[in-house]
């Protein structure tokens, strides 16, 4: 079983920064890692997307604004947000599934096995 688990979320001001974490307890082979939201009253969305080769996937509301990364070694996906606007807040999932997906269903959440519980975001204007 894989577990993941998120942190780094929390309040900032409209403008602000975030970054979010998590850990992945099986890193391995081909794969797909994701950050999903989802926001009181609607549905769960991509974010950003990165697989086992880097290869990184946007949102067109996340382009410019947030950056996708990975820690192999640490087992560790994450999230950089800047330019923060009160649209942003909701929840923050991460998702990862074996074997990787072509970049075209990087936003398929049905396509993932493995999800951790969430870290919530707050932004104020």
């Amino acid at each position: 079983q894989v577990q993941l688990r998120e942190s780094g979320g929390g309040s900032v001001q409209a403008g602000g920064s975030l970054k979010l974490s998590c850990d992945i307890s099986v890193v391995a082979g081909g794969y797909t890692m994701t950050w999903f939201r989802q926001a009181p009253g609607k549905e769960r969305e991509g974010v950003a997307s990165i697989d086992n080769d880097d290869a990184t996937t946007y949102a067109d509301f996340a382009k410019g604004r947030f950056s996708i990364s990975q820690d192999k070694m640490k087992k560790s996906l994450y999230l950089h947000m800047a330019q923060l606007n009160a649209e942003d807040s909701g929840m923050y999932y991460c998702a990862i599934r074996f074997p990787r997906l072509n970049p075209s269903w990087a936003f398929a959440a049905n396509e993932y096995t493995f999800w951790g519980q969430g870290t919530p975001v707050t932004v104020s204007s």
